[in-house]
Protein backbone atom coordinates (compact mmCIF):
# COMPACT_ATOMS: atom_id res chain seq x y z
CA UNK A 1 0.00 0.00 0.00
CA UNK A 2 1.40 2.94 -0.78
CA UNK A 3 1.84 6.32 1.96
CA UNK A 4 -1.04 8.37 -0.13
CA UNK A 5 -3.73 5.68 0.36
CA UNK A 6 -2.60 4.73 3.91
CA UNK A 7 -3.07 8.14 4.96
CA UNK A 8 -6.74 8.61 3.04
CA UNK A 9 -7.51 4.76 4.97
CA UNK A 10 -6.24 5.85 7.89
CA UNK A 11 -8.72 9.80 8.06
CA UNK A 12 -11.40 7.62 6.98
CA UNK A 13 -11.09 5.44 9.97
CA UNK A 14 -10.96 8.11 12.23
CA UNK A 15 -13.93 9.93 10.90
CA UNK A 16 -16.04 6.82 11.45
CA UNK A 17 -15.33 6.41 14.47
CA UNK A 18 -15.54 9.99 15.68
CA UNK A 19 -18.75 10.59 18.61
CA UNK A 20 -18.17 6.51 19.26
CA UNK A 21 -16.87 5.72 22.51
CA UNK A 22 -14.11 1.83 21.95
CA UNK A 23 -15.02 1.15 25.35
CA UNK A 24 -18.02 -1.24 26.50
CA UNK A 25 -21.32 0.74 28.25
CA UNK A 26 -21.31 -0.86 31.32
CA UNK A 27 -25.76 -1.39 32.19
CA UNK A 28 -26.15 -2.46 35.93
CA UNK A 29 -29.08 -4.04 37.79
CA UNK A 30 -29.83 -4.90 41.40
CA UNK A 31 -30.78 -8.89 41.91
CA UNK A 32 -34.33 -9.18 42.16
CA UNK A 33 -36.73 -9.72 38.87
CA UNK A 34 -37.83 -5.87 38.16
CA UNK A 35 -34.54 -4.51 38.10
CA UNK A 36 -33.02 -7.85 35.84
CA UNK A 37 -35.67 -6.39 33.35
CA UNK A 38 -35.40 -2.63 33.93
CA UNK A 39 -31.77 -3.42 33.64
CA UNK A 40 -32.66 -5.24 29.98
CA UNK A 41 -34.63 -2.34 28.85
CA UNK A 42 -31.85 0.22 29.40
CA UNK A 43 -29.31 -1.95 27.57
CA UNK A 44 -31.20 -3.04 25.11
CA UNK A 45 -32.70 1.06 24.05
CA UNK A 46 -28.83 2.14 24.67
CA UNK A 47 -27.61 -0.59 22.37
CA UNK A 48 -30.17 0.13 20.13
CA UNK A 49 -29.65 4.44 19.84
CA UNK A 50 -25.69 4.49 20.37
CA UNK A 51 -24.86 1.55 18.94
CA UNK A 52 -22.53 0.75 21.50
CA UNK A 53 -20.90 -2.75 22.94
CA UNK A 54 -22.99 -2.94 26.07
CA UNK A 55 -21.79 -5.16 28.86
CA UNK A 56 -24.34 -6.32 30.98
CA UNK A 57 -23.61 -6.18 35.18
CA UNK A 58 -26.74 -7.29 36.24
CA UNK A 59 -27.71 -9.29 39.82
CA UNK A 60 -25.44 -6.68 42.18
CA UNK A 61 -26.31 -7.21 45.40
CA UNK A 62 -28.36 -4.01 46.74
CA UNK A 63 -28.52 -0.27 46.69
CA UNK A 64 -25.40 -0.05 48.47
CA UNK A 65 -23.21 -2.05 46.07
CA UNK A 66 -24.84 -0.13 42.80
CA UNK A 67 -24.22 3.36 44.21
CA UNK A 68 -20.36 2.56 44.86
CA UNK A 69 -20.53 0.45 41.05
CA UNK A 70 -21.69 3.57 39.65
CA UNK A 71 -19.23 5.67 41.47
CA UNK A 72 -16.34 3.94 40.85
CA UNK A 73 -17.54 3.75 37.21
CA UNK A 74 -17.83 -0.09 36.89
CA UNK A 75 -21.47 0.73 35.74
CA UNK A 76 -22.81 3.79 33.54
CA UNK A 77 -26.38 3.33 34.01
CA UNK A 78 -28.74 1.61 36.24
CA UNK A 79 -32.27 2.20 37.80
CA UNK A 80 -32.91 3.35 41.03
CA UNK A 81 -36.33 4.20 42.92
CA UNK A 82 -36.30 8.32 44.31
CA UNK A 83 -37.30 6.78 47.85
CA UNK A 84 -34.62 4.21 48.17
CA UNK A 85 -32.30 7.46 46.94
CA UNK A 86 -33.22 9.87 49.55
CA UNK A 87 -33.57 7.95 52.40
CA UNK A 88 -31.05 5.26 52.17
CA UNK A 89 -28.61 7.27 50.01
CA UNK A 90 -28.85 10.89 51.21
CA UNK A 91 -29.66 9.71 54.38
CA UNK A 92 -32.89 12.36 54.59
CA UNK A 93 -36.16 12.19 56.05
CA UNK A 94 -38.83 10.64 53.70
CA UNK A 95 -41.38 12.49 52.20
CA UNK A 96 -44.75 11.96 50.40
CA UNK A 97 -44.73 14.73 47.51
CA UNK A 98 -42.66 13.07 44.66
CA UNK A 99 -42.25 16.35 42.46
CA UNK A 100 -40.13 17.36 46.08
CA UNK A 101 -38.58 14.06 46.43
CA UNK A 102 -37.42 14.14 42.60
CA UNK A 103 -35.93 17.41 42.81
CA UNK A 104 -33.86 16.62 46.08
CA UNK A 105 -32.36 14.15 45.04
CA UNK A 106 -31.82 15.57 41.46
CA UNK A 107 -30.12 17.90 43.33
CA UNK A 108 -28.37 16.55 46.01
CA UNK A 109 -26.84 13.39 43.73
CA UNK A 110 -25.58 16.04 40.92
CA UNK A 111 -24.06 17.99 44.03
CA UNK A 112 -22.56 14.92 45.97
CA UNK A 113 -21.91 12.28 43.85
CA UNK A 114 -21.60 14.20 40.34
CA UNK A 115 -24.14 11.68 38.88
CA UNK A 116 -26.98 12.85 36.74
CA UNK A 117 -30.71 11.39 37.92
CA UNK A 118 -33.20 11.40 34.80
CA UNK A 119 -37.25 11.98 34.37
CA UNK A 120 -38.49 8.93 35.95
CA UNK A 121 -39.57 6.52 34.00
CA UNK A 122 -43.21 6.39 34.55
CA UNK A 123 -44.06 4.17 37.64
CA UNK A 124 -43.70 4.55 41.16
CA UNK A 125 -42.58 1.41 42.63
CA UNK A 126 -43.33 1.74 46.35
CA UNK A 127 -43.22 -1.17 49.18
CA UNK A 128 -46.18 -3.28 49.90
CA UNK A 129 -47.15 -4.60 52.71
CA UNK A 130 -49.31 -7.59 51.40
CA UNK A 131 -51.22 -10.93 53.16
CA UNK A 132 -53.43 -13.56 51.75
CA UNK A 133 -56.66 -12.60 50.44
CA UNK A 134 -58.49 -15.12 52.04
CA UNK A 135 -57.14 -14.09 55.74
CA UNK A 136 -57.60 -9.87 55.00
CA UNK A 137 -60.99 -11.02 53.94
CA UNK A 138 -61.69 -12.80 57.10
CA UNK A 139 -60.69 -9.89 59.44
CA UNK A 140 -61.91 -7.19 57.05
CA UNK A 141 -57.95 -6.07 57.09
CA UNK A 142 -57.80 -3.01 53.95
CA UNK A 143 -55.90 -0.29 55.67
CA UNK A 144 -52.64 -0.76 57.93
CA UNK A 145 -53.94 1.17 60.12
CA UNK A 146 -56.56 -2.33 60.83
CA UNK A 147 -52.98 -4.48 61.08
CA UNK A 148 -52.19 -3.39 64.68
CA UNK A 149 -54.91 -5.34 66.64
CA UNK A 150 -54.53 -8.67 64.66
CA UNK A 151 -50.48 -8.30 64.42
CA UNK A 152 -49.15 -9.95 67.52
CA UNK A 153 -50.68 -13.75 65.89
CA UNK A 154 -48.98 -12.96 62.69
CA UNK A 155 -45.82 -13.68 61.16
CA UNK A 156 -43.88 -11.05 59.02
CA UNK A 157 -41.51 -11.89 56.16
CA UNK A 158 -39.14 -8.81 54.63
CA UNK A 159 -36.26 -8.71 52.14
CA UNK A 160 -32.32 -8.47 53.81
CA UNK A 161 -32.40 -4.27 52.83
CA UNK A 162 -36.16 -3.70 54.34
CA UNK A 163 -34.73 -4.53 58.13
CA UNK A 164 -32.37 -2.46 58.10
CA UNK A 165 -33.29 0.75 56.06
CA UNK A 166 -34.27 4.06 57.64
CA UNK A 167 -37.39 3.92 55.27
CA UNK A 168 -37.74 0.23 56.74
CA UNK A 169 -39.43 -2.24 59.29
CA UNK A 170 -38.54 -0.17 62.71
CA UNK A 171 -40.29 3.07 60.96
CA UNK A 172 -43.44 1.13 59.56
CA UNK A 173 -43.71 -0.62 62.81
CA UNK A 174 -44.06 2.86 65.14
CA UNK A 175 -46.13 3.97 62.49
CA UNK A 176 -48.69 1.66 63.06
CA UNK A 177 -47.90 0.48 66.39
CA UNK A 178 -46.98 -2.90 64.73
CA UNK A 179 -46.20 -5.89 67.12
CA UNK A 180 -46.02 -9.04 65.56
CA UNK A 181 -45.46 -12.61 66.77
CA UNK A 182 -42.01 -13.08 66.22
CA UNK A 183 -39.25 -11.09 64.68
CA UNK A 184 -39.24 -11.03 61.00
CA UNK A 185 -38.34 -13.83 58.79
CA UNK A 186 -35.81 -12.22 56.52
CA UNK A 187 -35.42 -13.68 53.01
CA UNK A 188 -34.54 -13.45 49.60
CA UNK A 189 -37.08 -11.10 47.52
CA UNK A 190 -38.33 -13.86 45.44
CA UNK A 191 -38.84 -16.04 48.01
CA UNK A 192 -41.67 -13.86 50.39
CA UNK A 193 -44.50 -15.25 48.52
CA UNK A 194 -43.81 -18.72 48.15
CA UNK A 195 -43.43 -18.05 52.25
CA UNK A 196 -46.93 -16.33 52.38
CA UNK A 197 -48.44 -19.14 49.97
CA UNK A 198 -47.32 -22.08 52.12
CA UNK A 199 -48.02 -20.21 55.41
CA UNK A 200 -44.71 -20.02 56.99
CA UNK A 201 -45.47 -16.34 57.30
CA UNK A 202 -48.89 -14.08 57.26
CA UNK A 203 -47.52 -10.84 56.12
CA UNK A 204 -44.94 -9.77 53.95
CA UNK A 205 -43.63 -6.43 52.32
CA UNK A 206 -43.51 -6.35 48.81
CA UNK A 207 -43.59 -4.24 45.79
CA UNK A 208 -46.38 -2.63 44.47
CA UNK A 209 -45.27 -3.80 40.79
CA UNK A 210 -44.79 -7.41 41.78
CA UNK A 211 -47.10 -9.56 39.30
CA UNK A 212 -47.73 -12.17 41.75
CA UNK A 213 -49.79 -10.21 43.62
CA UNK A 214 -53.00 -10.13 41.10
CA UNK A 215 -51.46 -13.51 40.02
CA UNK A 216 -52.32 -15.36 43.73
CA UNK A 217 -55.22 -13.46 44.90
CA UNK A 218 -52.97 -11.44 47.20
CA UNK A 219 -54.46 -8.32 49.26
CA UNK A 220 -52.40 -4.80 49.50
CA UNK A 221 -52.70 -3.09 52.25
CA UNK A 222 -54.05 0.93 52.06
CA UNK A 223 -50.61 3.04 53.93
CA UNK A 224 -53.03 5.02 54.75
CA UNK A 225 -50.94 7.07 57.38
CA UNK A 226 -48.39 7.51 54.11
CA UNK A 227 -45.42 6.27 56.20
CA UNK A 228 -43.88 5.37 52.38
CA UNK A 229 -41.88 7.84 50.55
CA UNK A 230 -42.90 7.57 46.91
CA UNK A 231 -40.31 5.55 44.96
CA UNK A 232 -40.48 6.58 41.16
CA UNK A 233 -37.76 4.65 38.88
CA UNK A 234 -35.65 6.80 37.33
CA UNK A 235 -31.90 6.09 35.31
CA UNK A 236 -29.48 7.40 37.44
CA UNK A 237 -26.18 8.07 35.13
CA UNK A 238 -22.60 8.86 35.28
CA UNK A 239 -22.09 12.54 33.07
CA UNK A 240 -19.25 11.77 31.46
CA UNK A 241 -21.06 8.63 29.75
CA UNK A 242 -23.68 10.82 28.30
CA UNK A 243 -20.94 12.87 27.10
CA UNK A 244 -18.72 9.78 25.83
CA UNK A 245 -21.70 8.03 23.80
CA UNK A 246 -23.44 9.91 21.64
CA UNK A 247 -27.22 9.14 21.44
CA UNK A 248 -27.36 8.00 24.91
CA UNK A 249 -28.59 10.90 26.37
CA UNK A 250 -31.85 11.07 23.71
CA UNK A 251 -32.02 7.38 24.30
CA UNK A 252 -33.08 7.55 28.10
CA UNK A 253 -34.95 10.82 27.37
CA UNK A 254 -36.90 8.70 25.10
CA UNK A 255 -37.74 6.23 28.04
CA UNK A 256 -39.27 9.08 30.53
CA UNK A 257 -42.56 8.59 31.53
CA UNK A 258 -43.13 5.10 28.60
CA UNK A 259 -43.93 2.41 31.45
CA UNK A 260 -47.01 2.55 33.65
CA UNK A 261 -47.60 0.97 36.52
CA UNK A 262 -49.64 -2.30 34.72
CA UNK A 263 -46.40 -2.07 32.49
CA UNK A 264 -44.16 -3.03 35.13
CA UNK A 265 -47.02 -5.33 36.52
CA UNK A 266 -47.32 -7.59 33.96
CA UNK A 267 -43.74 -7.73 32.65
CA UNK A 268 -42.57 -8.68 36.35
CA UNK A 269 -45.86 -11.71 36.46
CA UNK A 270 -44.24 -12.79 32.66
CA UNK A 271 -40.77 -13.40 34.41
CA UNK A 272 -41.76 -14.72 38.17
CA UNK A 273 -45.42 -16.24 37.04
CA UNK A 274 -44.66 -17.62 33.48
CA UNK A 275 -40.73 -18.07 33.88
CA UNK A 276 -39.72 -16.03 30.77
CA UNK A 277 -36.62 -14.50 30.25
CA UNK A 278 -36.41 -10.85 31.54
CA UNK A 279 -34.66 -10.24 28.28
CA UNK A 280 -37.04 -11.49 25.50
CA UNK A 281 -39.76 -9.66 27.71
CA UNK A 282 -37.67 -6.73 27.22
CA UNK A 283 -37.42 -6.65 24.10
CA UNK A 284 -41.56 -7.64 23.70
CA UNK A 285 -42.42 -4.29 25.81
CA UNK A 286 -39.81 -2.43 23.46
CA UNK A 287 -41.13 -3.30 20.50
CA UNK A 288 -44.78 -3.07 21.24
CA UNK A 289 -44.07 0.96 22.52
CA UNK A 290 -42.08 1.53 19.74
CA UNK A 291 -39.05 2.37 21.93
CA UNK A 292 -36.53 2.23 19.23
Amino acid sequence: MDRRRFIIGLGTTLLSSCGRSSRRLPVGSKNFTEQLILGELLAQVLEAKTHAQIERRFYLAGTYICQQAILAGRIDVYAEYTGTALTAILKLPAQSDSRQVFDIVQREYQRRFNLAVLPSLGFDNTFAVVMRGDDAKSHAISRLSQLAQYAPKLRIGVGYEFLERPDGFAGLSKTYGLRFAAAPSVMDLGLLYRALLARQVDVVVGSNTDGMIAALGLTVLEDDRHYFPPYEAVPIVRPQALHEFSGMQSALAGLAGRITTDDMRRMNYEVDGRKRDAADVARDFIAAARLT
